[in-house]
């Protein structure tokens, strides 16, 4: 058994490591509910910018803009992945390189080659993609906590470009999406090219699983997006009113992964510090125990032996 010195200094270590993970637990839980709030007062206006391109895409036959349409010059994937800088926040980075990692294996071995890209958003993951030797052709690494539109907008104007280039066929987002405080799903969907049943599939999804909460919060309306026909009207010259729309309304969607991203990180780090903090609770009273046997053995031993002294004396 360790001397009741050790196990002082160890119990004083522990309460010092519980007064760091508290208010870390606290500044997470500020910038969590920041967050959320950012989160679900733009996840309507996203649904509706879904919407607006399930119905533009239901006009292909008579559209040809690159956004809609798959490249064919090249057999290359881009995948952006949304992670953060900093660590101490559960599985939120682990789980989506996992999910991302799982991806590029098994592109890997489909029947024609396909050469993977990666644009990683945030330290950890462009750590972990370096070590696991994948070819990254960007880096933001500088993004702020609190993303707004404008910080997005390098990213989506990088993303258009290489599309319309037709470097890539297909690109990709791994984002964390928010669900609750105690739930993030890792998810990777497809940006470029826009398809017409994707599209309506993402719909689908935001209806079940979240955005009925969010218009709720928001204005208390609802809405079938499912079953939206809203026949849009393009006056003017089409191609150019697409490319500003179709561009506009990507980065909308890119800004809400960015912002679904940050809520999940800002939940996840509150709720590892809070496991933490009980953690160190519990460690603090086991030693506690561990201390008080072991004053008690030491005080039985004393006693021994003062009587044992005071027989022989006697």
């Amino acid at each position: 058994m360790a001397s009741t010195k050790e196990i002082k200094r160890r119990i004083k270590s522990t309460k010092s490591t519980k007064k760091i993970t508290k208010a870390m637990e606290l500044v997470a839980a500020s910038k969590m509910k920041k967050a959320i709030s950012q989160t679900l007062a733009s996840r309507l206006y996203s649904t509706y910018s879904w919407d607006i391109l399930t119905s533009l895409s239901e006009r292909l036959e008579n559209i040809t803009h690159k956004f809609f349409t798959e490249n064919t010059n090249t057999n290359k994937h881009l995948i952006v992945l949304i992670t953060s800088n900093r660590g101490l926040c559960g599985g939120y980075n682990s789980q989506i390189i996992k999910k991302a990692i799982a991806m590029i294996k098994e592109e890997s071995k489909s029947a024609e080659p396909i050469s993977i890209d990666i644009v990683t958003v945030g330290k950890k993951g462009d750590g972990a993609m370096r070590r696991t030797g994948q070819n990254i052709v960007a880096s933001f690494l500088e993004m702020p906590e609190n993303v707004s539109l404008q910080d997005v907008i390098p990213i989506s104007n990088y993303f258009a470009d290489e599309f319309k280039k037709e470097n890539y066929n297909r690109i990709y987002i791994a984002y964390t999406d928010f669900v609750s405080a105690l739930s993030q799903k890792p998810v990777i969907r497809k940006l470029l090219p826009i398809s017409k049943v994707e599209l309506k599939e993402v719909v689908e999804l935001n209806i079940k699983e979240k955005a009925p909460d969010s218009r709720a919060s928001m204005d208390g309306a609802r809405h079938d997006f499912a079953k939206s026909e809203t026949p849009y009207l393009l006056e003017g010259e089409t191609e150019k009113l697409l490319d500003t729309l179709a561009e506009k309304l990507v980065r909308m969607q890119i800004y809400q992964m960015f912002l679904e991203s940050s809520a999940s990180e800002q939940s996840s780090r509150m709720v590892a510090m809070k496991n933490a903090n009980e953690a160190a609770e519990e460690m603090i009273n086991d030693l506690t125990l561990v201390f008080n046997k072991a004053r008690q053995s030491n005080i039985t031993k004393e006693i021994s032996e003062i009587s044992a002294g005071m027989a022989s004396v006697s």
